[in-house]
């Protein structure tokens, strides 16, 4: 069963350049490295730019383990995290009840 996830953060208005190279790389990478990654969408909220919510599925929960103990996890966390407004990531677990995704 599939899993959804989303996360949310802020970061410094002085950082939102340095989050969004590194989300681009980050999500790049992930798109080439994890096949069992089902779509990982990165939005920069329109009316506060320092505000981010990524939201990504995985086919399962290896394929969640898989991406967590990544290096391109760890370097993202490292250049991400000194960036933020709050101390970490709000992360939250849904689970799917209608899509138009195919």
């Amino acid at each position: 069963m599939p899993i959804y996830k989303t996360a949310r953060f802020q970061v410094r208005e002085d950082a939102i350049e340095i989050a969004k190279v590194a989300i681009e790389t980050f999500v790049a990478t992930v798109k080439a490295k994890e096949p069992k990654t089902l779509y990982y969408t990165s939005w920069q909220e329109r009316d506060g730019p320092s505000r981010f919510l990524h939201h990504f599925a995985f086919e399962d929960e290896v394929a969640e383990q898989f991406h967590r103990e990544t290096e391109w996890v760890q370097e993202f966390v490292s250049i991400l995290y000194p960036t933020l407004v709050s101390d970490g990531v709000e992360f939250i677990d849904y689970i799917a009840v209608a899509t138009t995704q195919r």
